[in-house]
């Protein structure tokens, strides 16, 4: 089975918030993820530590296109690499100027600091990877898991027993409980479960969570991803039917997920790293979208 390394891209100066994972093949080093531009340089250091030029480099598979996983991947495609996506991700790769300016009305000035910068990706080195489609890379064998719910463009990968999972399995940090990331516009709570549901039957043994590190016990972490896509989801709901706006829910709900973090016994240290990683205040906006195309009967 090829070797697996956790690569920190130690995002805003925070360790444990972002990872990819850099994967030993007889055919040379293959990536998962690829991070946020702004954190390029850290990962270039991370994959020098293993032996390895960011050069050497010539495949990166995509769990999906938002920025912090996919953002640098345009800095591989430089080298010659390959990216991988879901085939209606890979469009917005190639053209990047519509993801990149929606993001900015999130984001303002706020958007290079934490991002960097976004290129295009010719369309010769964009694969589309769909639903249990395999590639094979030397020693190497990944299944693409078509997995949407939190994003339409979203596939996990699955290696042997294991299986890459981007945000569909949530976040979880060190021992800490999983959270669910809810950004707009996509959120979909019963195809997340779907997707879920498909990630069980696979029967892993562990999760590897861009947010963060390794994981066993995979039942024990879909159950408790579940229970929390239901009680977020049911938190905003009555501040929908109330149509109050989102700067007004938004302290309310980030009082809420810390009253979750401190009985949990997170660390203020650990709260952070939750918050760099999982940022709650998008999830408002993600979960009042979700209840409006709910009602309008278009999920």
């Amino acid at each position: 089975m090829p070797k697996v390394h956790v690569l920190d891209v130690i995002f805003q100066d925070q360790e444990e918030a972002i990872a990819t994972y850099l994967i030993e093949t007889l055919a040379g080093p293959v990536l998962i993820e690829a991070g946020p531009e702004s954190t390029f340089p850290a990962l270039e250091k991370a994959i020098n530590a293993k032996g390895y030029q960011v050069a050497d480099i010539q495949h990166v598979f995509l769990t999906h296109i938002h920025f912090d996983h996919a953002g640098a991947a345009w800095k591989f495609a430089e080298q010659g690499a390959k990216i991988y996506v879901h085939p209606a991700g890979l469009p917005h790769l190639n053209a990047p100027e519509k993801l990149w300016s929606s993001a900015k009305q999130i984001y303002g000035d706020q958007m290079e600091t934490l991002w960097g910068d976004m290129q295009p990706i010719p369309l010769e080195q964009l694969v589309a990877a769909d639903d249990q489609d395999v590639f094979e890379i030397g020693d190497l064998k990944l299944k693409v898991i078509y997995t949407p719910g939190h994003a339409v463009h979203h596939n996990a990968y699955k290696l042997g027993d294991d299986i890459f999972t981007g945000d569909v399995a949530g976040v979880k940090i060190e021992q800490g409980p999983v959270v669910a990331p809810c950004p707009p516009p996509d959120i979909n709570i019963a195809l997340w479960k779907a997707s879920i549901a498909k990630l069980r039957a696979e029967q892993p043994k562990g999760l590897y969570l861009t947010h963060f590190d390794y994981h066993t016990d995979p039942e024990a972490h879909f159950d408790a991803l579940e229970i929390v896509l239901d009680e977020w989801a049911d938190f905003i709901k009555p501040f929908y039917d109330q149509q109050t706006p989102s700067e007004e829910i938004v302290p309310e709900f980030m009082a809420y997920i810390k009253e979750g973090y401190e009985a949990a016994g997170l660390s203020e240290k650990l709260q952070k790293i939750y918050e760099y990683a999982n940022p709650s205040w998008m999830s408002v906006n993600g979960l009042l979208r979700y209840w409006k195309l709910k009602e309008q009967g278009r999920i």
